[in-house]
């Protein structure tokens, strides 16, 4: 009984180990993307919580497969932890990924944002006067915006774009400013300069152009909030599975540790 209880635990401990896989898949595709280059600290949090699930299954396996309990009991309170972790990570990614900050502009197909309409941890951590020198120079290098003009040629085609949240609120004006459409990332004669801040910040260098806007740093923060809830949904569905092995894997360690009083 107690090698099936063993060889029960080693099973659990490789789905665990697979459990690994698409945790640090959707970290590492969190990370490749552009606005996540530019805010370095959030790339490590999920894929090191992914590496550590592997490595801690596979220390459980090796103590379930050659019968090491202190192993065993090792692998069960790291694996609690982690698990508790990725819990809190997943909590307060839902939380602070709340709140939209996106309205819809007549006319056109993309939508723009609101700094205000986002979480204040989000746009303190993130988008504050502190980090924000660095992550605007970050994101002028991506050529996230000159892209565009190889993309869209007259107006028509860019109003009916599906802009991404970073190129409607970096790589353009506000629509309030009322500018007119020359290319993807020029814009003149602004008829109405003066009902927004970021109407008058916005500049045709495409150095500048609206990076210094806050409906850039909004832009950035509905990237964030998309891609977190695209990657949220595959963390609930392995953070379920790992739980079910936890609960089970414990239940065939105490079957471990029972067995041999009982004989006695």
């Amino acid at each position: 009984m107690t090698n099936l209880s063993n060889n029960i635990t080693a099973f659990l401990n490789f789905l665990a180990f697979m459990c690994s896989i698409p945790i640090i898949a959707s970290g590492t595709w969190l990370a490749s993307k552009p606005d996540n280059e530019c805010i370095h600290w959030l790339r490590w949090p999920v894929i090191f919580i992914g590496i550590a699930i592997m490595l801690v299954s596979l220390t459980g396996f090796v103590g379930a497969y050659w019968k090491k309990e202190g192993l065993l009991g090792v692998y069960l309170v790291c694996m609690a932890i982690l698990i508790v972790l990725l819990l809190v990570l997943l909590v307060l990614a839902f939380v602070v990924t709340g709140p939209t900050g996106s309205y819809m502009v007549p006319g056109r197909a993309y939508r723009e944002y609101r700094l205000e309409g986002f979480s204040y941890w989000l746009r303190d951590h993130i988008t504050s006067a502190d980090n924000w020198g660095n992550i605007r120079a970050c994101l002028a290098d991506s050529g996230i915006c000159p892209r565009l003009n190889n993309q869209y040629v007259s107006a028509e085609q860019f109003f009916a774009a599906d802009l991404s949240p970073i190129q409607s609120g970096c790589c353009k004006p506000p629509t309030i400013c009322g500018y007119q459409y020359m290319t993807p990332i020029m814009w003149t004669n602004p008829t109405n300069a003066i009902v927004d801040a970021d109407c008058s910040i916005w500049n045709n260098d495409p150095s500048q152009l609206c990076y210094n806007c806050d409906s850039c740093r909004a832009g950035l923060l509905g990237n964030l909030r998309k891609e977190w809830r695209k990657s949220n949904l595959i963390l609930i569905i392995t953070l379920v599975i790992l739980i079910w092995v936890y609960l089970i894997g414990c239940c065939a360690y105490k079957n471990t540790l029972t067995k041999p009083h009982s004989k006695k």
